[in-house]
């Protein structure tokens, strides 16, 4: 096996691994998006089709995986509004409600009873001020492997956060998706390469299908 391989698989190490989505849901990236533009990339480019294929591996592999999602309530109450950003997705046509279809987890992304979900109504980042960081130490994760969206900011973030806190990050970099579409592999190429192990989903995918001691 080469080095390459042989140290991806380390860090792939099924009990000590989790998946992470972040953001993956419909009214984000499914056909009646708040963002059609970076729905209709994260479809065009195979990012969201890959993130379904990873989560249906990490569920055969026992990996477990986190799927993080964007809400609002309806009034506002406890939203951030301290970026243009936020101030933005107040205007938007669709809207993150809580208990919304558009807070559901997109086709054709699976989810599992096993799998935890974690629901933020604030910030940009799935990881910081969300107890996510508890979730990980208590299923004994060592290696966060992030995809979803956006590459603009919540998977940067999430990368960020979770090296900032001891993880390996790993970014499957087909997995991912931004706006403009070159905009994640510049992303990746100059900022997340250098704190992450990035990847390919069909890496992650054979990591997870080879045997191992133990198992």
């Amino acid at each position: 096996m080469p080095p390459d391989a042989r140290r991806l698989d380390e860090q792939l190490d099924p009990a000590s691994t989790v998946l992470l989505t972040v953001e993956c849901q419909r009214g984000v990236v499914g056909p009646d998006s708040a963002l059609p533009e970076l729905a209709a990339i994260a479809r065009a480019s195979g990012a969201l089709a890959n993130i379904a294929r990873l989560v249906a591996a990490a569920h055969d592999a026992g990996v477990q995986v986190l799927h993080a999602v964007a809400e609002r309530r309806p009034d506002g109450r406890g939203a951030s509004r301290n970026a243009r950003l936020f101030r933005a997705a107040e205007r938007l046509p669709v809207q993150q409600f809580v208990g919304s279809t558009a807070v559901r987890i997109a086709e054709p992304i699976p989810v599992a009873e096993e799998d935890l979900v974690v629901r933020r109504l604030h910030g940009l980042s799935p990881i910081a001020g969300t107890g996510v960081d508890a979730l990980l130490r208590n299923v004994g994760c060592r290696t966060l492997v992030v995809t979803g969206v956006s590459a603009n900011v919540a998977i940067p973030n999430a990368v960020f956060d979770a090296v900032n806190l001891g993880y390996t990050a790993v970014v499957p970099a087909d997995a991912i998706a931004g706006v403009p579409a070159e905009y994640t592999s510049a992303m990746v190429r100059n900022t997340l390469a250098l704190v992450a192990t990035v990847t390919t989903t069909g890496d992650v995918l054979s990591s997870w299908k080879r045997p191992r001691r133990g198992r």
